[in-house]
């Protein structure tokens, strides 16, 4: 198994291939919750090793209900990523977060409702605090990456993570705005739960293509306005992506991501099944002695 890449990278639409890559190779991947989104992408960027993924496939072929959150995280854990961030496409719901924005989030709201949310069960019960769902620290450098290449970035807010995938109603988007939510998607959710399971560090880049439904002169959200928008900021996000990266070769993480699991793990060490130890190992081995 090849190992080292300690940045993932997860793409989602628009974002089908990371630029820039040099050594690229693409790496199959099984789990045991089945193959993920697509081929994983090796190489280095600036000296270093990223792992890369599109979250709806190369092809855009998975819609957000499909995407095997599951085997995407957990084969970026078994290439030893630590820092993962995700890159989606959503709606604001502020006036002040305009199309072509790119916003950094800091909470999470979950209208989903039919996805599997966890790694863990089958004899190991696992409750990870999600208090503040992204890495403070990751997500700040992430913010500054984006903010240094010219976009214009708004750093903290709360995504809305909703079923889909029909876009929203009027009287939804207009409830979501009354909770002081900045941005509603498709995609956030499980992602960033299951991330902290995998006790990686998890930002996510937002890039705004609409305004949702909320302003009554406006026209309902289709995917053609949400494309264009998306391949107007695509070249943005690359750079932002690509400038992170010397602000995190400079040394190891200090944030308490990487220890989540320390106070989660509910069940007594020996009761938990042989076969579930295995099969989850590369995320509870540290803590079973």
């Amino acid at each position: 198994m090849t190992q080292g890449a300690r940045l993932g990278i997860i793409g989602g639409t628009g974002l089908y291939a990371m630029e820039g890559l040099t050594g690229l190779r693409r790496v199959e991947i099984d789990t045991p919750f089945g193959p993920p989104s697509d081929a994983i992408a090796l190489g280095d960027l600036d000296g270093t090793p990223v792992a890369f993924i599109p979250r709806h496939g190369r092809s855009h072929r998975l819609p957000p209900g499909e995407i095997p959150y599951q085997a995407n995280v957990f084969a970026l854990k078994e290439l030893g990523v630590e820092r993962l961030v995700s890159v989606s496409a959503v709606g604001s719901l502020r006036e002040d977060v305009a199309p072509l924005d790119l916003l950094v989030p800091d909470q999470l709201i979950d209208r989903t409702r039919l996805r599997p949310a966890t790694f863990f069960g089958d004899g190991l019960a696992v409750h990870v605090s999600m208090a503040d769902p992204y890495c403070p620290d990751l997500s700040h450098a992430v913010a500054g990456a984006a903010r240094a290449e010219g976009a214009t970035v708004h750093e903290g807010g709360t995504y809305v993570v909703m079923e889909g995938p029909a876009f929203s109603t009027r009287a939804e988007s207009q409830v979501h705005r009354s909770w002081g939510a900045s941005i509603i998607g498709m995609t956030g959710l499980p992602e960033a739960t299951l991330a902290r399971e995998a006790e990686m560090c998890y930002a996510t880049l937002a890039c705004i293509t609409d305004y949702d439904v909320w302003r009554e002169d406006d026209e309902g959200v289709s995917v053609d306005m949400v494309l264009a928008n998306l391949k107007a900021n695509a070249a943005s996000s690359q750079r932002a992506l690509r400038g992170l990266v010397p602000l995190l070769a400079e040394g190891d993480r200090t944030c308490s991501c990487g220890s989540a699991l320390a106070t989660a793990i509910a069940t007594d060490r020996e009761s938990i099944p042989s076969a579930t130890l295995t099969r989850l190992g590369p995320l509870v081995a540290k803590y079973i002695r």
